[in-house]
């Protein structure tokens, strides 16, 4: 006869009770736990979230700050370079002017030379150093200084319009490098949360080796501004210069032309006295 197979033991009523008893507490402790975790996971995201957005606006607050920074400067950059400009465009007509005033004093000297030069063939006594060359000699003297000045003068205005080029070189390119910021910073200030393709970035915070403090940001453009405003002073200290020197050159010379015409007129009188008295002599 085949062997009864053994029943599983049974539990009494009491240890039914008690094991669902249990079964319900860890349940119950364990529904408990998930509940605090999502709270606990709630309160974190509200946290960061909070903690989030005070930063967003915290940077966008010093992305504004940034913006009106390197604005105020491009405007500084753009004023300076359209003084510079205007100062470097009056240099070049003061440098046609001073080449022109060279070439216009070629000719008194030219005529002061020729003279100088034919009165070297009088012959006997009147080859006299009389006052007509002495006034001669002080006028190619005079011409000849007006050149070396107008020629020196003409060299450190060349000078000064190179160092003018030089600055605006600097200007515009520092206001090239300030357009590009403003163009990136606005863009970044007016990305949010639902901006779209916005992803993360490797390495989108780490600081580039050719980056520059905020102070030398500063130098650097205060640096510009200051030699243009340098420049643009030069030039127009050399403005005024050219004028009196133009100015007093041209009256100088003028005054010497007289001088000149006068010796010539006493000197043709006398030399007609002393002939018309020759010529009366041999009548007798």
């Amino acid at each position: 006869m085949a062997k009864l197979l053994q029943q599983p033991p049974k539990f009494l009523r009491a240890e039914w009770q008690i094991a669902n008893k249990n079964q319900y507490h860890r349940a119950e402790a364990q529904r408990s736990r998930s509940e605090r975790l999502v709270a606990e996971s709630q309160r974190l995201v509200d946290e960061i979230e909070k903690t989030t957005r005070k930063s967003q606006s915290d940077v966008n607050k010093k992305l504004e700050q940034r913006l009106e920074e390197v604005r105020f400067w491009k405007k500084e950059l753009d004023d300076k370079l359209e003084q510079l400009v205007y100062a470097t465009e009056d240099l070049l007509l003061y440098q046609t002017r001073l080449e022109k005033a060279l070439e216009s004093f070629k000719e008194p000297l030219r005529i002061t030379e020729k003279c100088l030069e034919y009165r070297e063939k009088r012959v006997g006594i009147d080859l006299v150093h009389d006052e007509v060359e002495q006034e001669l000699i002080k006028e190619h003297e005079i011409i000849r200084g007006v050149i070396t000045l107008l020629t020196r003068t003409l060299e450190e205005t060349s000078e000064q319009i190179r160092l003018n080029r030089s600055a605006k070189y600097n200007l515009e390119k520092d206001l090239r490098d300030k357009f590009t910021a403003i163009t990136i910073d606005d863009i970044c200030f007016s990305l949010n949360n639902n901006s779209p393709n916005i992803k993360y970035s490797e390495n989108v915070v780490r600081v580039e080796p050719n980056s520059v403090s905020l102070e030398d940001w500063l130098d650097f453009s205060n640096t510009n501004v200051e030699k243009a405003d340098k420049q643009r002073n030069n030039s127009l200290t050399l403005k005024a210069l050219v004028d009196r020197i133009l100015s007093q050159t041209a009256n100088d010379l003028r005054r010497q032309c007289d001088v000149v015409d006068t010796a010539f007129k006493n000197g043709l009188k006398e030399t007609k006295d002393a002939r018309d008295k020759l010529a009366l002599h041999l009548d007798k």
